[in-house]
């Protein structure tokens, strides 16, 4: 008598689960439509051009002289706080300011008296032009005063620093990657083992050899799957179609791959979570929103969470989707490896080991 292959019978559950998941319309909505039309009504937008120049001081920069007085006054010109080198070179490279400006306040005698150095980014230069001829104007006011204490004391010079162009895409379709994996390890898993328990599909599981961890790793590799189909077709549209940065090509895209089951594995724990406090099938959207549509307004989906209020940033800080959106920026635009968002991976890991303790011990198997 041949003996029982629970390898066999988790090959037999992933085939069922991956066609069960292909005729559900509404795991092709969330994994992939819904996704993939945000980043295409966003891929064709434009990046907002408005006549605003914003810049930042280079660290060293005098703050304190006439120079800068009079370019705070400017009112084209909107000056950024940053926060050292690193800060600058992020807000260049992101497209967060144009520039940054160095004003340097020579030693007593020497003309002129102030040198200004401008740091442009080279996926501006359009902005950077308009941001020279802007200052180049000041020295041109029609107040006399104005004029003649700036042509006698000030010298403009300017470098161009290379960067890539960030575009709107880049930032976009990562979040909408994270939250289309987000979307389907809660919704996903909480509707299919609610229904398993509920049609009694799992107390006839029990009655065969097949063990409790096959059934849950079976669903695992097949939602993975599913998903890792959705992914490579949304990274796919949004790098041939609108340009979406791939940094080091195949090895960026392959490294977003590994990030992306990652961060499904840990959703999933959510999952499991909602399916069994659900007391019936119309109670698993309240509870799976409640974790869904926090993390998806908070956690940088459309915007920085620097954009809200201090009081707010911790909180979304703590959301497991911003490190999964902020790696998956890092990896696909700075070229960043593995290794390098091990702090992201790490905090989603902690959160991963929280989530499935909790999951362990309410979960219901009947």
């Amino acid at each position: 008598m041949a003996t029982y292959s629970n390898l066999r019978a988790m090959r037999a559950l992933i085939k069922a689960s991956l066609q069960a998941m292909f005729k559900s319309p509404s795991a092709v909505v969330f994994t992939i439509a819904f996704p993939l039309t945000l980043i295409i009504v966003f891929g064709f937008l434009r990046n907002g051009s408005g006549f605003s120049i914003k810049v930042a001081s280079a660290p060293g920069s005098d703050t304190t002289g006439m120079a800068y007085q009079v370019l705070r006054q400017v009112d084209a010109i909107k000056w950024m706080p940053a926060k050292g080198k690193d800060s600058l070179t992020k807000m260049l490279q992101e497209g967060d300011i144009v520039a940054t400006v160095m004003i340097q306040q020579q030693p007593a005698g020497v003309k002129p008296e102030y040198k200004i150095s401008l740091t442009e980014s080279s996926a501006e230069l359009a902005k950077a032009k308009q941001l020279e001829s802007i200052i180049a104007s000041v020295l041109q006011q029609t107040d006399p005063q104005i004029r003649q204490l700036l042509s006698d004391k000030v010298q403009i010079e300017s470098k161009v620093a290379e960067m890539r162009e960030y575009k709107q895409i880049d930032f976009i379709l990562p979040g909408q990657l994270s939250f289309s994996l987000l979307a389907s390890g809660v919704f996903g898993t909480a509707f299919v083992f609610f229904n398993l328990r509920q049609t009694l599909v799992l107390k006839r599981f029990f009655a065969t050899p097949v063990r409790r961890d096959t059934i849950v790793i079976s669903e695992g590799i097949a939602r993975v799957l599913f998903q890792l189909m959705g992914s490579i077709i949304i990274i796919g549209v949004g790098h041939l179609a609108f340009g979406f940065t791939l940094a080091h090509g195949f090895v960026t895209f392959f490294n977003m791959l590994v990030m992306c089951a990652l961060g499904l594995l840990i959703f999933m724990g959510f999952g499991f979570i909602v399916s069994a406090v659900a007391k019936s099938e119309s109670t698993i959207p309240p509870f799976a929103n409640m974790i869904t549509l926090p993390q998806f307004l908070l956690g940088g989906t459309f915007f920085s969470a620097d954009n809200f209020p201090a009081w707010l940033r911790p909180f979304c800080k703590a959301l497991p989707l911003t490190y999964m959106n902020d790696a998956l920026r890092k990896i696909s635009f700075d070229g960043a490896s593995l290794w390098d968002v091990r702090f992201e991976v790490a905090i989603l890991l902690l959160w991963g080991i929280i989530i499935y303790a909790v999951a362990g011990k309410i979960f219901k198997w009947e």
